[in-house]
């Protein structure tokens, strides 16, 4: 079974901050005493970071939910609840990020060692304690921690090489990978051997090297998902140089080249304008007059054509020459760069807490949902009337009033907020 995962869906959860602590200092030798409630610990954050020891996506198809440590809730004797550590996850180089909510992308790990920041943890709560001031000594309540962040996302990985081997099915892809580096595909002589992509680092004689990537066989319709290569024409975005490698046996090589061609222009633009070399493969089985012909054909029939170079895997004629060539111009050629629409604002998803829904169950009661009014009325006590009021003065400054004034709530009618009971009065409001 191929081991190589590309695109898989996981779900990521920041730490929830700490509650603030209602508390009191009470002690023999202490005079008046006063509030002493600490506040709570922030939650901790989840960061993606991309990482060279990596290839695949297989590690998250057996663990899909990751969550950051939450932070500690406050205690007495104003001691402050302790931060959630930070959660990192590692990537393989080239991963996108998709948050599923917004379908928007959020994250491009396209280079070694780069940390983004996915979703925040929430912020402590205000321990009692924060809220003495000269003219309220004695504050009754405390302040909850804000929420967790949640994120469904799609991790898609883009494989970054520096060469792309494209062709159609059976051309040779997998043997020329096999002949230059020490990448072992499976080989065999029929079409779609190659199920999923190949990565081998051709060395260079000077010691350094570049990485080849074997893409799964293209058909005709390939961009509009048929055969293999609609899940794997992806990986051709990030490559800087192509090479085209055909089948010289094949009756229909020019054809073919070009409907592999068209396919990459459907699928992206960009990539009919990559730099590309042609490799006429199985000189072995064709007369040697004969494949200059072919290549005299392809001259004619395709434009702006850098180098055509007339190979053989089986035998290995004429791989070093591509290999030379490859050694002298690699470098000359420029990294690609693409440009993605990256959401970095995370401020906005933080907020998303502060919402909230009204709903009329009968005549005179009304209910609202909201997750920062769950989380206060956590920590609200009803029979203080301090409490009490700050509950609803929060209720107010987030326009939940106003909002059921709009749907018609009436003097004397009940609003029930996550088990609390409240009588609307409009004198009051």
């Amino acid at each position: 079974m191929a081991s190589f995962v590309d695109k898989v869906r996981i779900k990521v959860v920041s730490g929830a901050g700490g509650n603030g602590a209602l508390a009191w200092r009470r002690e023999k030798y202490v005079d008046k005493g006063g509030p002493a409630g600490g506040d709570g610990g922030s939650g901790g954050d989840v960061y993606f970071v991309a990482v060279s020891d990596m290839s695949t996506l297989l590690d998250f198809t057996h663990k899909s939910v990751y969550k950051a440590q939450r932070g500690e809730n406050g205690k007495n004797k104003n001691c402050h609840g302790k931060d959630g550590e930070d959660l990192y996850i590692k990537m393989p180089i080239g991963v996108v990020v998709r948050d599923l909510k917004t379908n928007k992308l959020i994250a491009d790990l396209n280079e070694e060692n780069k940390t983004v920041l996915i979703a925040k943890g929430g912020r402590g709560g205000r321990g009692n304690a924060r809220f003495a001031t000269p003219q309220k000594r004695a504050p009754q309540f405390c302040e909850p921690g804000e929420p967790s962040i949640e994120r469904e996302l799609e991790l898609e990985l883009k494989l970054l090489a520096d060469v792309g081997l494209i062709g159609m099915p059976n051309a040779g892809k997998s043997s020329l990978i096999s002949v230059i580096s020490a990448a072992k595909p499976k080989i065999a002589d029929y079409p779609f051997t190659t199920l999923v992509p190949n990565l081998g680092v051709v060395k260079k004689p000077q010691g350094d090297g570049f990485v080849v990537a074997d893409i799964p066989g293209l058909i005709e319709g390939a961009s509009n998902g048929l055969g293999l290569g609609h899940e794997f024409l992806r990986h051709v975005q990030r490559c800087k140089l192509l090479l085209h490698v055909v089948d010289m046996a094949s009756e229909n090589s020019i054809e073919n080249y070009k409907k592999i061609n068209n396919e990459l222009e459907k699928f992206d633009n960009e990539l009919s304008k990559r730099e590309q070399i042609l490799v006429l493969n199985k000189s072995d089985i064709v007369d040697y007059e004969h494949a200059l012909e072919i290549k005299e054909q392809f001259k004619k029939e395709i434009k702006n054509q850098n180098e055509i170079f007339i190979i053989s895997t089986v035998t290995k004629k004429g791989v070093d020459e591509l290999l030379n060539y490859l050694y002298a111009n690699l470098d000359k050629i420029e990294d690609v760069k693409i440009t993605l629409d990256i959401e970095e604002d995370l401020e906005s998803i933080n907020n998303d807490d502060s919402n909230f829904e009204i709903t009329k169950i009968n005549k005179n009661t009304y209910t609202v949902t909201s997750g920062k009014l769950k989380r206060l009325a956590s920590v609200t006590d009803i029979k203080n009337t301090q409490q009490i009021k700050r509950f609803t003065n929060i209720m107010d400054s987030m326009g939940i009033y106003e909002g059921l004034r709009e749907c018609g709530i009436k003097n004397g009618d009940t609003i029930i907020v996550s088990g609390i009971e409240l009588e609307y009065d409009e004198d009051y409001y």
